[in-house]
């Protein structure tokens, strides 16, 4: 497969999970209706792995593909974030300590390109903090429904989250690390 080819089943599923950003926030914050933006959710979690599946099985890995996916990914937990405190399900404390994490790595950016390098491989340890929040906040979302049930879901949703948001700033200093390395060989070759 051409690695530049975007029209791929990997990049169609990517594109599919980014329009249902904008549905999951009409529905959480015009409609108010947590059970299908809970779906919605739902969703966008387990498909996350699909595209990565569908790259790998049908040899379809493209660049396109290996930046779209993890903006994805984070434009989900940006909108998730964002909606979930609007409805005062999550405090803005939580939101600003993610969001840290990303503007963080965003310096990155110049170095990383200076070298020749748009992205840096998504890790496990950013994929387990990718998979823990987008199973955390749905589980919190989910504890907005009137039920013991959803108090009991909503528990375990704090727990994804917080070991999420954990594991998100860990693979997020590992990217630091791995990009200084990748810098200090650069600057010995240079």
């Amino acid at each position: 497969m051409n690695p530049w080819q975007p029209w791929t089943v990997p990049n169609a599923v990517s594109l599919l999970r980014l329009l249902g950003i904008p549905l999951f926030l009409y529905l959480l914050l015009a409609q108010e209706n947590y059970f299908w933006s809970l779906v919605v959710l739902i969703i966008a979690g387990a498909t996350d792995w699909v595209d990565g599946y569908f790259a790998r099985k049908l040899n379809q890995v493209s660049r396109l593909g290996v930046l779209l996916d993890p903006m994805v990914d984070r434009l989900y937990i940006a909108a998730t974030l964002i909606g979930l405190a609007l409805a005062d399900l999550i405090p803005w404390w939580l939101v600003v300590l993610i969001a840290l994490r990303d503007i963080a790595l965003l310096a990155l950016i110049p170095s990383l390109r200076k070298m020749g390098i748009s992205a840096l491989p998504v890790t496990y340890i950013g994929k387990a903090a990718t998979f823990a929040l987008l199973w955390g906040f749905p589980l919190i979302l989910l504890g907005g429904l009137d039920s013991t049930i959803a108090t009991v879901m909503a528990a375990a949703g704090w727990a994804f989250a917080l070991w999420g948001t954990s594991l998100y700033w860990w693979s997020g200093v590992r990217y630091f690390v791995q990009a200084r390395t990748l810098l200090e060989d650069f600057n010995r070759k240079g």
